[in-house]
């Protein structure tokens, strides 16, 4: 049943040591609030976070550390709070979505975006890294990063001048002729060990897919939590994920399973999840918006009803 499900999510989300309450509330502005205005009350995320075993303090503190780093804003009416994305957070948030939600791009011509870093600090080197891994880019060496066919212009003008990447060396390429691709991936990226983590996550949510096709109506609650902690989990292994090209893929990448499955457990509590949002959540001003018109393209289609 889907509040057994639950039951089973948060039992497991509860046992993480230390429970990590910013890392919940990303997944909660990013999956649900961001298409709802990207703004909510305090005391409506800490009702919302309540079920996940994060108490007022937690959420106050995290909701805090995300505001100082820059991802959320605060404003305040008398003894309330509300919170809402900032504009740097915003930006930052539709990037993930696009790669959370979004269909990859089967096609590759075979070229390849390769980033060469010149000599700086070590604290610039590390910023740098850190987003071009993020950005799906292997590490062929200290100083060069690869990735099949990354939109080049995306990383020739970053968010902000100064900004990660803004010393960044960017070529377009094609290997030799006699050259094996699969040479180069097994040199960047580790997807043993990404393929293992998506197998572990495959198994745990088809029990949860089979409960939700139980006989009893849908809990609103239980749909909302299912629905958090399956964007929750599957994001952590989605962004670290250099959404490759089937062709420089093992035929049964167990990372197509994972997103099919996802889409599915996704749509089918989404509408119930929903409701939930509309009746526990508000903002300093009144209700939370409608959802925007986007979210319901999320994984090739959801709908309300």
């Amino acid at each position: 049943m889907p509040d057994s499900a639950a039951t089973e999510l948060i039992t497991r989300f509860r046992r993480q040591r230390p429970l990590r309450g910013g890392s919940l509330i990303v997944t909660l502005f990013g999956d649900s609030i961001m298409p709802r205005g990207g703004a909510i009350a305090l005391g409506s995320l800490i009702t919302l976070a309540a079920p996940f075993g994060l108490n007022e303090r937690l959420v106050r503190t995290a909701a805090t550390r995300l505001a100082k780093d820059g991802w959320l804003e605060g404003r305040r009416a008398g003894k309330l709070s509300e919170y809402h994305l900032s504009n740097d957070g915003r930006e930052r948030f539709a990037e993930a979505t696009r790669r959370i939600y979004s269909e990859p791009d089967s096609h590759w011509s075979g070229r390849w975006t390769l980033v060469v870093l010149p000599p700086m600090r070590p604290a610039e080197r590390k910023e740098h890294r850190e987003e071009l891994i993020w950005r799906g880019f292997g590490e062929l060496s200290a100083h060069v990063f690869a990735h099949p066919e990354i939109d080049s212009q995306s990383l020739t003008a970053p968010r902000r001048p100064q900004g990660p990447l803004s010393m960044a060396i960017v070529f377009d390429a094609n290997l030799a002729d006699d050259a094996d691709p699969q040479r180069l991936v097994s040199l960047g990226w580790d997807l043993e060990e990404l393929g293992l983590r998506y197998q572990r996550f495959v198994k745990r949510f088809e029990r949860v897919l089979a409960a939700l096709h139980g006989p009893r109506a849908l809990d609103q609650q239980a749909c909302f939590i299912v629905r958090t902690l399956l964007i929750h989990e599957y994001r952590r292994l989605h962004l670290r994920d250099p959404l490759l090209p089937p062709r420089l893929l093992r035929p049964d990448w167990p990372g197509a399973q994972a997103a099919a499955l996802c889409r599915d457990i996704y749509a089918r509590v989404f509408a119930a999840s929903e409701a939930h949002l509309s009746r526990v959540a508000r903002q300093l001003d009144g209700p939370l918006p409608a959802p925007d018109s986007s979210v319901m393209q999320r994984f090739g289609g959801v709908k309300l009803s």
